[in-house]
């Protein structure tokens, strides 16, 4: 079901149907290194959180990248890392591209020529439908825009999708991605015309808890009906901490949350220690020269559910 309104959503929250019956968290991960990192003169046109004006170290980002995933396994989370290509310089943001439900992996149909040469990639492909046995569910080749959980904010464990349109989404979009995800609910809203996807300006963080920026939404009262279905967990972000990429995090356990070091900078200690209250471990890695690329943590990791 796809609701398009503030109070439809509501409506549908409090008809009591919605059960926490599926998995709230990942059981693995995947990265894809940057290789030739490099800024995107494609996606840089409609996204604002670039700026091609600034230089690059590859080998920097790189670095970062292998921290990043040395901090992960450290948590216990199983990482598959794949190798970049590049020719197609965001494919370190593989959650745009390849997500996965249980048993299933989900193709997106990317806005830019760039990101649609990812959607192709045979390895990807051929580790979760010859190794993994899943199913694969191709949006790529159909006539509209879906970038995934880019787009498609998710409450795994509700089957609660939150797909934000954009030029990264499109209403078509929207309903192939609920169909694709299996999802109970999908909440179809606005983003700010500034904003091009969902997950830099709100996280459901292991099905219990949101962080969210009201201001990054076409319509005020759309915020407020999803902070209803977080009651007593939802934390609120100005838009100097969304634009530092504190929306942009991720819970891999019930209680590892990741972050880049920029967001928990750019948050104060009052917030972090809200969320440290809700049972999280915050993971803070640097990750500052991939984020001149547009996007932050939570791009870089793509669940395995």
């Amino acid at each position: 079901m796809i609701v398009r309104s503030p109070d439809a959503f509501r409506a549908q929250l409090l008809s009591g149907w919605l059960n926490a019956d599926a998995p709230a968290v990942p059981r693995a991960v995947f990265l894809v290194e940057p290789s030739g990192f490099r800024l995107s003169d494609q996606t840089s046109k409609d996204n604002e959180y670039m700026d091609l004006s600034v230089s690059v170290d590859p080998a920097r980002a790189l670095d970062q990248h292998r921290k990043l995933s040395e901090r992960i396994t450290a948590c216990g989370i199983p990482l598959v890392r794949f190798p970049g290509r590049p020719e197609t310089p965001d494919d370190v943001f593989p959650n745009n591209v390849f997500a996965t439900a249980p048993g299933r992996l989900i193709v997106g149909a990317m806005q830019h020529d760039e990101r649609q040469l990812e959607a192709g990639r045979n390895d990807i492909r051929a580790f979760f439908s010859d190794l993994m046995h899943y199913d694969t569910i191709d949006l790529s080749g159909r006539d509209l825009v879906a970038e995934l959980t880019g787009a498609m904010v998710l409450d795994r464990s509700r089957r609660i999708g939150f797909c934000g349109l954009s030029q990264r989404a499109d209403e078509a979009g929207c309903e192939a991605m609920n169909e694709a995800f299996d999802l109970a609910l999908t909440f179809q809203f606005d983003l700010d015309e500034h904003e091009y996807h969902t997950n830099v300006v709100m996280a459901v963080l292991a099905s219990r808890a949101l962080v969210i920026c009201p201001d990054a939404f076409a319509d005020p009262d759309v915020p407020k009906a999803i902070a209803e279905a977080f009651p007593g967990h939802v934390l609120e972000i100005t838009t100097e901490e969304k634009e530092a990429f504190a929306g942009n995090v991720i819970a891999l356990s019930f209680s590892d949350l990741f972050m880049s070091q920029t967001a928990v900078d750019a948050l104060p200690r009052e917030k972090l220690q809200k969320l440290e209250d809700w049972g999280f471990t915050i993971h803070g890695v640097e990750l500052d020269e991939i984020e001149k690329a547009g996007g932050s943590l939570r791009c870089c990791v793509a669940e395995i559910y």
